[in-house]
């Protein structure tokens, strides 16, 4: 059975989001692949160290910072080598990730502002998972990664 590398706030079960809110997916496909076993959650950022809840943070540049202007670059990047590691360690067949985040945003990120503003970008983890030849979907493509999937 192949597995979907999936952001842990989509999966559910678990407060991870930035701000403790919920964005658990609800998809029938995303649900029928969870009650299958095939999803391996991770939040990089939780994985990385960071608290929940935490500040909010946005990519700058190569860093990723907090509105108060904090670096926790490190912490993101620590949490985007785990992402890849699961990855990888699962032989997944692509990945689901929350779009707009700095960490999983695929098409979307925030643009560094703070001021709610979006822009074209991807988060530090999905960087890394695409640098590695993973394809990466955000929780509006579920029919496309159900084609991916194929089965």
């Amino acid at each position: 059975m192949k597995k979907i590398l999936v952001s842990e706030c989509l999966y559910g079960g678990r407060t991870v989001r930035y701000d403790a809110g919920d964005t658990t997916c609800e998809d029938p496909r995303f649900l029928k692949w969870k009650e299958e076993g095939r999803l391996v959650k991770i939040c990089p950022e939780v994985f990385g160290g960071l608290p929940t809840p935490r500040p909010d943070s946005q990519r700058i540049g190569d860093t990723v910072q907090t509105g108060a202007g904090k670096d926790v670059t490190a912490e993101y990047t620590k949490g985007a080598e785990e992402a890849l590691r699961l990855a990888k360690e699962n032989d997944v067949a692509f990945c689901i990730m929350k779009e707009d985040s700095p960490s999983c945003g695929s098409k979307t990120i925030y643009d560094g502002t703070f001021t709610d503003a979006i822009k074209p970008g991807q988060g530090l983890a999905v960087e890394y998972l695409r640098n590695a030849g993973f394809v990466v979907f955000d929780e509006d493509d579920i029919g496309e990664a159900e084609k991916l999937l194929g089965e």
